[in-house]
């Protein structure tokens, strides 16, 4: 049974005990989840799958080494993945594309959006650097026609050329296009569609495990007192309050 499986299971059972309101004791708590049977391997596996899609090649290759784990995909590609990642996050939206055309033509040939938004980047880099005809310019020629074919291009193309009618533009109503925070939600979609093109998926499991026992306590609260996990980082289980 999957790592996945086996924790749905255990909480369908948990949350089964629970039907009304109770206390349930720090004894009985952790009986029941050393009653939890999860392989080494599972772990393991979720372990590799987070170093991967996150793109840590060298902690990847030590754990490869140490713990016997495979990847799913070749680890020299991570390497070219977080080239282009760290090219989009520095303003370097030219280099990014070409790598990414080296890496996988089809990957910006077939997703239009994610074309237009690393565009979008490079006109929001040329306003950046004070290069306001040459932004213009790429403005009309390169991102116009596709705002012409798709309204919500179109918005986002009017509201990064927006910019250029303020003066203090980080305290205007657009400023948030010059935060670093576009730079990474453009570097996060570029990333997402690497992966995807190589059969990955897009973000690691382990995140989704722990917004799935967040989702579960909250189920729980409402039949049950019982020791719970506030502190997702030290994993530390506080008593029930009565």
């Amino acid at each position: 049974m999957s790592l996945f499986w086996s924790v749905i299971r255990q909480l369908a059972e948990i949350e089964a005990m629970a039907t009304s309101k109770k206390v349930i004791t720090r004894d009985e708590w952790e009986k029941k989840l050393n009653d939890v049977k999860i392989r080494k391997e599972d772990m393991n596996k979720l372990v590799m799958n987070f170093l991967v899609t996150e793109g840590y090649v060298d902690a990847a290759e030590k754990f490869r080494m140490e713990s016997g784990t495979e990847p799913d995909i070749d680890l020299a590609t991570i390497t070219d993945r977080m080239a282009v990642k760290k090219a989009v996050q520095s303003g370097n939206v030219e280099d990014a594309i070409e790598k990414v055309n080296d890496l996988n033509p089809e990957i910006l040939d077939t997703n239009p959006q994610l074309f237009f938004h690393l565009q979008q980047q490079r006109l929001i880099e040329l306003i950046r650097n004070g290069k306001i005809e040459e932004a213009l310019e790429f403005a009309q020629e390169e991102l116009a026609p596709r705002g012409e074919e798709n309204q919500s291009f179109l918005e986002e193309l009017e509201r990064t050329v927006a910019l250029l009618a303020f003066e203090d533009v980080k305290n205007s109503p657009v400023g948030d296009l010059l935060d670093i925070s576009q730079r990474l939600k453009t570097a996060s979609e570029v990333n997402a569609a690497i992966l995807t093109s190589q059969s990955h998926e897009k973000d690691p499991k382990l995140p989704s495990l722990l917004r799935m026992l967040l989702w579960a306590q909250n189920q729980l609260d409402e039949k049950a007192a019982y020791p719970r996990i506030t502190d997702l980082f030290t994993a530390t289980l506080e008593d029930p309050t009565v």
